[in-house]
């Protein structure tokens, strides 16, 4: 399986920003490969992410092992807090 990171290149949200470089910085400082997936680059990539997440109105970043959701920036945060970013990813 793949870890998918869906994000956007395009958002006036300094938050937005920030929470997708935090989580591509963390990932890249463990060594765990991922794909990014811009959903601006294609507004049904936006649906397909809100879609495979259950929630109409999700915002990125959202991480995915393949296609099972494991979750927002906010569990992405705890997960991290608690060095459980592996079992998070579904990779342990």
């Amino acid at each position: 399986m793949t870890v998918k990171i869906y994000y956007t290149t395009v958002t006036a949200s300094r938050e937005v920003k920030s929470q997708q470089a935090e989580v591509m910085r963390i990932l890249e400082s463990k060594s765990i490969q991922f794909e990014l997936i811009d959903i601006s680059q294609d507004s049904s990539l936006r649906e397909e992410m809100r879609a495979k997440a259950g929630n109409p109105t999700a915002v990125p970043p959202l991480v995915f092992n393949g296609d099972q959701y494991c979750g927002d920036y906010k569990m992405f945060a705890e997960a991290v807090e608690d060095d459980a970013v592996e079992k998070f990813l579904k990779l342990a």
